[in-house]
């Protein structure tokens, strides 16, 4: 969900947004505040449309100002967002880290599996995803509002002669894909430590996905999402070593390196993923073979 958002705004306008992730922390922030006083359902639906207004603003008074100059100033100017975002946070909510409760209704396992049993929150975060993913689809591939805002991108004087604002098409672009940062912050926040560092602990890890999976590709965000999950989760469920693996293709390491296991070298794998996907396919698994700029 997180990288859908970071993806709808980059295919959509062009703007690799480097304060993605403190929008994804102030919606799990806001979702925190609003749960505390009227309980988890209300957080899910305003905090994303607080955020989303919040990224409406951020888009139409200082984003747009700086469109004209290239990508490097977008870049600087969501980069001094994100910290500003981060400050921000510490000085509303404080340093130490906040409670986020589970709906009493989504507690305890919903079914059980070889003696696992599966969460039923997590299915609940499994369903919103695929439902967001759906209704992203439809609007941007079959209903009119997607047609328009795909046009405005690459033919924005022929849309705005149609009658169509092609600025507030671009507003309401950016607020959606910050709002649905706000709403990954929501759902995520009770499985994740909530805490002003929380955007540094997912901001690198949102652009390999998106990387991995083709910049502006939204099935490739899914898809590369996926991937890394089940390497990362294999990765720390195995007992094998890397000598036990370089051994299978008869190669000896020394023994400060055999004796690592793979569970150890879960956290780097992602990275190691993104280093090999752009030597072998910078595009991604998704990604266009050329973009205008």
């Amino acid at each position: 969900m997180l990288c859908a958002g970071l993806t709808l705004i980059f295919s959509m306008l062009g703007v690799l947004n480097f304060a993605h992730a403190s929008f994804y922390m102030l919606g799990a922030y806001v979702g925190q505040a609003l749960a505390s006083y009227g309980g988890f359902w209300l957080a899910l639906v305003v905090a994303p449309l607080i955020v989303g207004c919040a990224g409406a603003l951020f888009e139409r008074y200082l984003l747009k100002r700086v469109h004209a100059r290239g990508a490097l100033a977008e870049l600087l100017l969501t980069f001094g967002a994100a910290i500003v975002i981060g400050e921000g946070v510490k000085l509303v909510w404080g340093l130490g880290p906040l409670p986020a409760t589970i709906p009493s209704v989504l507690e305890g396992p919903l079914f059980t599996w070889y003696g696992a049993a599966f969460p039923r929150y997590r299915v609940f975060m499994m369903l919103l995803a695929i439902l967001m993913l759906g209704a992203l689809h439809v609007v941007l591939r079959v209903s009119k509002t997607g047609l328009v805002v795909r046009a405005a991108l690459t033919h924005s004087a022929t849309v705005e002669t149609l009658g169509h604002d092609v600025p507030r098409v671009f507003t309401t672009v950016f607020a959606a894909g910050t709002a649905l940062a706000a709403l990954a912050g929501v759902i995520g926040a009770p499985l994740a430590v909530l805490e002003p560092s929380m955007a540094d602990a997912v901001g690198p890890i949102v652009f390999v996905v998106v990387v991995i999976g083709g910049l502006g590709s939204l099935s490739g965000a899914l898809v590369a999402s996926l991937l890394i999950g089940c390497v990362q989760t294999f990765a720390v469920g195995t007992t094998a070593s890397a000598g036990s693996i370089a051994a299978w293709f008869g190669v000896r390491l020394p023994d400060a390196w055999a004796t690592l296991t793979v569970a150890q070298l879960a956290p780097v794998l992602p990275y190691l993923l993104l280093v090999a996907m752009l030597a072998a396919r910078p595009r991604g698994l998704f990604g266009e073979e050329t973009r205008d700029a």
